[in-house]
């Protein structure tokens, strides 16, 4: 088995087993059958060991199981839209809602964007949305609750009520 150190690509590049890279493998394949162009990577590492380079999809079509599908890899399905309102209705038509990213010159309407995604967690400009002492988690099928910071422990607590007439 390969080490960390003789592998191709950074440690974050590791996946959890080979049922993950079918599914990453699959996801990639349908978005190119149905017109994407890939940009980068795109094709799992040969040897041991359970990696995929980072990849870039572009002009992913709607259909397109990846847009469906939480893929949990090192994928970037680039989708065109004309204007924010489409921008907005691309980012929530999925059941799931774990993180979101925006990228813009202007904070402003990258904060007003981030209000509307239907997400957990945003990363506005930023290529990292997590944060040990942020809450971490999803909406709709991505999860309930929060992990981390004050939030996180709230999860831990039974809430009572006690009513009393004097």
């Amino acid at each position: 088995m390969q080490s960390d150190s003789d592998s191709p690509y950074a440690q974050n590049d590791r996946l959890i087993n080979a049922q993950a890279i079918d599914k990453i493998e699959r996801l990639v394949a349908d978005a190119l059958a149905k017109g994407a162009k890939l940009r980068l990577g795109g094709k799992a590492a040969d040897g041991a060991g359970f990696f995929y380079p980072p990849s870039v999809i572009a002009n992913v079509q709607p259909g397109s199981e990846i847009l469906h599908d939480e893929i949990f890899g090192p994928v970037a399905a680039v989708i065109p839209f004309d204007d924010v309102e489409e921008a907005i209705a691309l980012a929530n038509a999925t059941e799931y809602g774990l993180a979101a990213y925006v990228y813009t010159e202007d904070l402003k309407k990258g904060l007003q964007l981030a209000e509307r995604i239907e997400c957990g967690m945003v990363a506005v400009n930023r290529g990292l949305v997590s944060d040990a002492a942020a809450p971490f988690g999803g909406v709709k099928q991505s999860g309930l609750g929060r992990e981390g910071s004050h939030h996180g422990l709230l999860e831990y607590c039974e809430a009572k009520y006690i009513a009393v007439a004097w």
